[in-house]
């Protein structure tokens, strides 16, 4: 199988199914974004400080790899096998959450992004989901996206969230709250 295949060079590409479309189309950035989050929850995961969540973390991955085959199939088209999101994709982010902020001191003051390259990465992540999330929720007021993948995303931007603090409390990085000019 090779890399290239020359159908694209014309700005456009196919969904699951055979359906081109334009490369720009809400849809391709939608899943297009969804990769890049993949691939920024890859350098979260290879932080050393995250080595006990590997699992978990390689778990996510998949979740996204599912999203983006859903994002990516011809709405309508039955024929293409995909992978399914499940509620317990749901449940095993909110567990995973509840466990972290289980061992943090409660959060008192809006939190700056920062304060380690690790917790950074993270942060970046929670911020290109939240982009993902964006876009498929615009997505879906053109044509109906599977609710599982909203609320994962949703989810998952939450995780990110609590994992910075976990990995904030870990690295004993200093959180910087934000304190508003007024």
């Amino acid at each position: 199988m090779k890399i290239y295949t020359k159908t694209g060079d014309q700005g456009t590409t196919s969904l699951f199914g055979g359906k081109r479309v334009s490369k720009s189309d809400l849809r391709i950035d939608t899943y297009g974004t969804v990769d890049e989050l993949n691939s920024f929850i890859g350098l979260v995961r290879d932080q050393e400080v995250n080595q006990q969540r590997k699992n978990i973390l390689v778990e996510i991955q998949d979740r996204l790899f599912t999203i983006g085959s859903i994002l990516a199939t011809e709405p309508g088209n039955t024929k293409v096998k995909i992978p399914a999101l499940a509620e317990t994709d749901i449940v095993f982010l909110e567990t995973a959450i509840d466990e972290m902020e289980s061992q943090l001191p409660p959060m008192k003051f809006f939190v700056l992004p920062g304060g380690h390259p690790s917790v950074s990465f993270c942060h970046v992540a929670r911020t290109v989901c939240r982009r993902a999330e964006r876009l498929t929720i615009a997505l879906n007021h053109l044509e109906p996206i599977e609710t599982l993948v909203i609320k994962y995303l949703n989810r998952l931007s939450d995780y990110l969230f609590v994992l910075s603090r976990k990995m904030s409390h870990e690295l004993g990085a200093e959180e910087t709250p934000w304190k508003p000019r007024m």
